[in-house]
């Protein structure tokens, strides 16, 4: 049995990990819950009682065994320590510590080995485009050597968080009202007015730029892309390009992503890694191109739409779509926890 402590607890990953925890039934012997201070005494559902939400404050972590971490980053660079210095090891899911070179940043089922070593106490998951990705390449990977990847993303509006969420839907609702009003007028309806999460509107759109603009053009989501996944895989040399968009989907990212490789792969050969790779659902019948709104409340990660590249050949084209809020963030942070017991 183990004693944890879960930081940003009212968030949607937050919540999402309490109901993960319930689900596996992982051996919590006391939980404590931890919020800002708008949301100090508030009760949250936890096996079929309740938990307390707490305040951020020195002593909160003494007698913990484990500290999950999910809020922003300067947050978690200032409390993840903290906890450590009090006695818990730490599973951040923020980006605070996930270029820091003696924290791993792990994949419960590509490199769950990496564990353990934790110089700093702490482990860090990676960012939940990443995530989702990385458990459908690296069977490849390992089997071929990836040299080069170039990935499109297709990322839901819950990765901006609840904001994003309601963001997209109050301009579903108004989008539809108004159209109806433009019908019934003969005009072609336009769009409407952008909200406070993005600066152009989400709803009936697509923004080809998910995260802050960094260095070359690219975005801070395209960085982590890149810089996660050499990370993840132990290989610096790989070459890495993406395009992050955001689009009006509320779970579930999704990305298409060309591969090569040291040596020729086959389309029949990573149908048989693919098949049996852990957290990886190979999706060949029916329409055979799964989607967001499949993958959103399951744990795996799906796969479909693999071709040989005619342009490159012995180079692969492959989807991959994943639910961001579960396997993306609250399903692996508990997975290292579980690693961690």
């Amino acid at each position: 049995m183990a004693r944890v402590g879960l930081i940003g607890a009212t968030g949607l990953v937050g919540a999402e990990m309490l109901h993960i925890l319930e689900e596996r039934e992982f051996p919590v012997d006391e939980l404590r819950v931890f919020a800002s201070a708008r949301s100090e005494g508030r009760r949250l559902p936890f096996r079929g009682g309740e938990v307390v939400c707490q305040v951020l404050r020195p002593g909160a972590f003494v007698g913990l065994d484990l500290v999950v971490v999910d809020v922003d980053d300067p947050l978690a660079a200032e409390w993840a320590p903290v906890a450590v210095a009090e006695g818990a090891k730490v599973v951040d899911n923020s980006a605070a510590f996930r270029t820091d070179p003696d924290v791993p940043l792990v994949v419960a089922e590509v490199n769950p080995g990496d564990v353990d070593d934790l110089p700093k106490g702490i482990v860090s998951c990676p960012n939940c485009t990443t995530m989702v990705l990385v458990a459908a390449i690296a069977p490849l990977h390992r089997a071929a050597g990836l040299e080069r990847m170039v990935v499109s993303t297709y990322q839901s509006v819950s990765g901006a968080g609840q904001s994003g969420m309601h963001e997209l839907a109050d301009q579903w609702d108004k989008l539809a009202g108004r159209s109806d009003d433009l019908r019934r007028a003969g005009v072609t309806p336009g769009v409407i007015e952008a909200g406070e999460v993005w600066p152009l509107t989400i709803a009936g759109n697509v923004l080809p730029l998910a995260g802050s603009v960094r260095e070359a053009g690219y975005t801070s989501e395209e960085w982590k892309l890149v810089l996660e996944t050499r990370k993840i895989l132990h290989d610096d040399s790989i070459r890495i390009t993406a395009t992050c968009v955001r689009v009006p989907v509320f779970v579930g990212h999704a990305m298409s992503a060309n591969l090569s490789f040291g040596r020729p792969v086959s389309r029949a050969e990573a149908v048989e890694l693919l098949a049996g790779a852990p957290g990886v659902r190979l999706v060949e019948d029916g329409h055979g191109y799964p989607t967001p709104l499949e993958a959103a409340g399951i744990d795996p990660v799906l796969v479909g739409r693999l071709r040989e590249d005619p342009s490159n050949p012995g180079g692969l084209d492959v989807w991959v779509t994943g639910d961001n809020l579960r396997k993306g963030a609250a399903l692996n942070a508990v997975q290292l926890a579980e690693l961690l017991l």
